[in-house]
Formats: C-alpha cells, structure tokens, sequence
C-alpha cells in the first residue's frame, strides 16, 4: 500500500511502485510480506538494506520471544500472534516481524496471520488508518493482532469450565489431559503476551521519539493495558486449572475409595464363609465330625454360610461401612 504525498492511496504489488513510493519522504509505504526462505527476504536486502541480523529472525523457523530493536533508521519490532485455539490441540503462535521506518511499515510472517488480513480489509473499507504516519499504521496492525487474544483466552476458559462440569459428572482419564493441555495453553498465551507488554511499554513511554510521536504514543499505551489485562485472565486460567486438576485428583480418589470400601466388605463377608467351607472340606472320619454323615447337614452348613453373610452385611450397613 502507497499513500503518496498529496494523499492518493494506491494498492499494488511490483517493485516499480514500491521504489518510487519509497522515494516520496511524506508518503506512507505498507508492505506486507510471506517469507519462508531466503529467496523471499531478497526485498529486505535489495531494496531495504535492513540489517542481517533482522533478516536471519524474519527468515529463521524459530519462534522468537517479542523484543524491539533501534538501528537508527529504523525500528525492529517482534511480537506473537495466535490464529486460532481448539481445545484438543496446543495453541502455536506466529512469530510477525515489523521494520517502522520514517515513511514506511513492513509486516513480515511465515504463516497467514488473520489479524494482518482483517486490519487489510477494514484499510479497503476505510483508508483513514492510512492516512496519518507510520506509528499509526503500526498500531492499527499490532491492535488488531493483540484484539486476537482475549477472545482466545475466553475459550480457554469455557474449556475449563466444560472440563469441571465432566469431572463432577463423568470422571474419566482422558480428562486428565485434556486438564494438562488447557493448562498448557494457557503457559503458551503468558509467554507470548508478557514480552508484548514490555515492547509495547517502551513504544509508548516516549522512548523512541523519532518513530513514535506523543500523539500515537498515548494509543500504544491502550494496547499495553490490554495485554496487562490479559495477563491478568491468564493468572486466573491457571488458577482455575489447577483447581480443576485438584477437583479430578480428589474425584478419582474418592472413587477409588469407595472401590476399595467394597471390595474390603466384600471380602470380610466371604473370609468366614471361606473359613467353613475351608474345615467341612478337611479329610475327617465320618464320626469325627458333627453332621458330617446327616442327610441335612450339606444343608445346614449352606443356611448357616447364607445367614452368617446376610449378618455381616447387616452389620456393616448399619455401621455405615458400605
């Protein structure tokens, strides 16, 4: 995007137009860019002349932590975006990579970011973003990314919540990791947003006057009280998941408990049982035991078994014991 001088606005996409928008000092230059390799950043190099080491952090794979540097002519701005969150999986942020020159801001990524796209469209819809200095353009770009996360952590937060009413309802050991991985989540958004806020600290205390003016330095302070308030729905995320992961634990514990109650009541009914069967089955002189030659006394001993279980059972129910 080219804003000349005079105020035309021109959307185009060959080097041509990019030079000679270059050359206008009071015109503004956005350039968003796609790089997944070398061959892609050449624009960096060429035209630009940016700095290597900001060029190997535009093209490298890693993730890097959200930073700013100041190389005189220009500022060097990192920061995370997030695309999107689903509760099976691990939230992967994009790294976005800004250069704010003295007439010009370039957004470089690997990755679509849906952020970028929809400052685009309301730029096509209403140019006025477009119309002041590139701090401003800036802004309305690094906005409309940090606009992405609290809807984020929200979901985040109706998982959890669905999690707890499972483990109260239907405990189950998927459960458990579907707990861990919200927990996760939850890390992931923490560190991509607190070195945010320090950036956005220093862009907008005055720290870099020549790029930031005081009248848009006050609107990346709005941005920083965002991402304060973002971490602090993070702290309680994790609060929550925690507590969700305790209530499961005791959950499970109880349940095993109660398993364990009756399979010990089941035990001390059959132990007696067994005892008698265990001495009728000894190898006994018909004489030398009671009953033992009676037509009745098979019978006898299975009443007896029968009524010795059924009184233990009493029993126990009525010391609350199962």
């Amino acid at each position: 995007m080219y804003r000349s001088s005079d105020g035309r606005i021109t959307w185009a996409d060959d080097d041509e137009t990019l030079r000679a928008a270059l050359a206008d000092k009071d015109g503004l230059v956005w350039l968003d860019l796609t790089i997944r390799s070398d061959e892609d950043a050449s624009v960096l190099r060429d035209v630009f002349r940016f700095h290597e080491l900001t060029i190997e952090d535009c093209v490298s794979t890693l993730v890097d932590p959200a930073r700013i540097d100041d190389y005189g002519d220009y500022l060097f701005v990192i920061v995370q975006a997030i695309t999107g969150y689903e509760p099976d999986k691990e939230i992967e942020p994009i790294e976005v990579d800004f250069y704010l020159g003295h007439n010009y801001v370039l957004s470089c990524h690997r990755e679509p970011v849906p952020a970028i796209e929809l400052f685009r469209q309301r730029c096509h819809r209403d140019e006025r973003p477009l119309r002041k200095t590139p701090d401003w353009a800036l802004h309305g770009l690094i906005d409309s990314i940090v606009d992405e996360f609290l809807p984020i952590v929200d979901a985040v937060d109706d998982t959890i919540d669905e999690l707890e009413e499972q483990i109260l309802t239907r405990p189950d050991t998927s459960l458990m990791r579907q707990i861990v991985l919200a927990k996760r989540n939850a890390l992931r958004i923490r560190r991509a947003t607190v070195p945010q806020r320090d950036v956005l600290l220093r862009l907008s205390r005055g720290e870099f006057p020549a790029f930031i003016r005081p009248e848009s330095a006050m609107y990346y302070r709005d941005i920083f009280d965002h991402l304060v308030r973002i971490e602090y729905l993070i702290d309680s995320l994790r609060d929550l998941a925690d507590g969700a992961l305790n209530t499961y634990l005791s959950v499970i514990s109880n349940r095993l408990n109660e398993i364990m109650k009756v399979l010990t009541a089941a035990a001390a009914i059959f132990l007696p049982l067994t005892l008698i069967s265990g001495i009728y089955g000894m190898n006994f002189e018909k004489n030398q035991f009671p009953a033992f030659d009676a037509p009745w006394g098979f019978a006898a001993a299975v009443v007896f078994m029968v009524a010795l279980a059924a009184g233990l059972l009493a029993f126990f129910r009525w010391r609350r014991w199962i």
